[in-house]
């Protein structure tokens, strides 16, 4: 593979993830209210969907989805959908805690990773990546097969993702501490914490 274009796509990809969006959001409202570890249990969750993406990718499929125009906007709604679910889940605990709202309980970190992959996996934005951004960092004349290439820059931004979302999902933490000091506060945080997660649905929805 050429050097330079792997420097290049190291650039774009990391401007890419420091870009607030889909994933961020999702990051950080598992971060708000949970803490640190459902936090970061999610981002290992972002992780292993992109690392499927990349298999997938690599096998072939990103480009047989290019080749089927109807494929994304069903990923884009059964994603978005998802989000809603785990949105309104979310807010509907706000009413069973009455007047003395308590701490959610974590989530066992099975299901956190679970939520946290499908949703990478039905985020179209992260698999337009592959679908369009990887392709022209490609070198078709190299010695590598192409799939071997797309692995390559898969496992680049995987890796990416996991050190830029790891840090935000710690500064989510830190605010949510903060902001957490009292029963209200909690329940005030919980509340934003499914906004959030209805806000990352409106940017899956959105078109492209």
């Amino acid at each position: 593979m050429d050097p330079h274009l792997i420097v290049l796509f190291l650039g774009v990809d990391i401007l890419l993830i420091c870009t607030p969006g889909p994933d961020m959001l999702y990051v950080v409202a598992r971060s708000l209210g949970p803490g640190r570890r459902a936090g970061l249990i999610a981002v290992a969750g972002i992780c292993c969907g992109y690392a499927l993406h990349t298999v997938l990718a690599a096998a072939g499929l990103a480009a047989a989805l290019r080749a089927i125009p109807g494929a994304l906007p069903i990923i884009r709604y059964a994603g978005g959908a998802y989000l809603i679910f785990l949105a309104v889940r979310t807010l509907l605990t706000l009413r069973h805690r009455g007047t003395t709202p308590t701490a959610p309980a974590p989530q066992p970190t099975a299901t956190v990773l679970r939520q946290s992959m499908l949703t990478a996996l039905l985020n179209p934005k992260g698999l337009l990546l592959y679908l369009s951004l990887m392709p022209q960092f490609i070198t078709p004349q190299a010695a590598l097969p192409i799939g071997v290439q797309l692995a390559a820059l898969g496992l680049l931004h995987v890796l990416n993702c996991a050190i830029g979302y790891a840090l935000v999902a710690q500064a989510a933490t830190r605010a949510g501490r903060a902001l957490t000091t009292t029963p209200k506060a909690t329940r005030r945080m919980t509340a934003i914490s499914g906004t959030l997660l209805l806000l990352v649905a409106a940017v899956t929805l959105s078109p492209h």
